[in-house]
């Protein structure tokens, strides 16, 4: 499926493997919405990406944990681009720690963010995509989504939610035409993973944000009659 010519929002598009899909996309002729905290970030890539492929790209600055500002992002990106026809759920953040010992206010916010920020996302852009009958979301999940380890346990129930509600949207939507996939990488060396305090090892043997981005785009080339759940990649890394 070609890519060119289409519209795509990606949250946490400012660095780490949001860019990576942005620039990923960017090459495909794909115009772009781009949603992050930090507006300097956003401004840096919009200038970078028009400059290189000539594309449309629309910057919002939102915490998209807070549904009106989700929306507003939302609304604001389309009208500027015309329309959206690929959602990039990225935007996440991470912290870790026994469940006795997290202050509670730390695991609601990454449940708020990485959760109800898909949610809240997802549910601004899907009547757009059911009014035309075509489009593509993609929720960045993890392998924390598929098995649960010590010290995760914030993290993990954000992800295996984000999981549960990949396969719910999918059965919902399928019938329009939407395909609603789930990406599960392990732990990718980001400014996230090194700020949470995760061991990342070799960093020469550890998977990138290229290589998510690479894994978007096989993702999104597929024929739209291709369903699928999940799709995940490891690193070579040993953990």
């Amino acid at each position: 499926m070609s890519l060119n010519n289409q519209v795509a929002i990606i949250t946490g598009a400012g660095k780490g493997i949001g860019k990576a899909i942005a620039m990923a996309l960017a090459k495909e002729g794909t115009h772009l919405g781009l949603i992050a905290r930090t507006t300097s970030d956003l401004e840096t890539l919009q200038s970078e990406l028009k400059e290189s492929y000539g594309i449309k790209v629309a910057i919002a600055s939102a915490d998209i944990s807070d549904q009106a500002a989700a929306e507003q992002a939302v609304n604001t990106l389309v009208a500027e681009l015309g329309g959206v026809d690929i959602l990039i759920n990225n935007a996440g953040i991470a912290k870790f720690g026994k469940l006795v010992d997290m202050d509670p206010k730390d695991w609601e916010r990454i449940i708020q963010v990485n959760l109800m920020g898909t949610y809240y996302m997802t549910r601004a852009v899907l009547p757009k995509m059911i009014d035309q009958n075509q489009g593509n979301i993609i929720n960045i999940a993890s392998t924390a989504g598929e098995r649960g380890f010590a010290t995760g346990s914030a993290y993990n129930a954000s992800k295996f939610a984000v999981m549960g509600l990949t396969e719910a949207v999918m059965q919902e939507v399928r019938k329009n035409n939407i395909r609603v996939v789930a990406l599960t990488p392990s732990t990718v060396n980001t400014e996230l993973a090194v700020n949470a305090g995760l061991n990342i090892g070799d960093e020469d043997r550890m998977m990138q944000p290229d290589d998510v981005a690479e894994l978007a785009l096989a993702t999104l080339k597929l024929p739209q009659r291709v369903f699928v759940k999940t799709a995940g990649i490891w690193t070579t890394n040993p953990q």
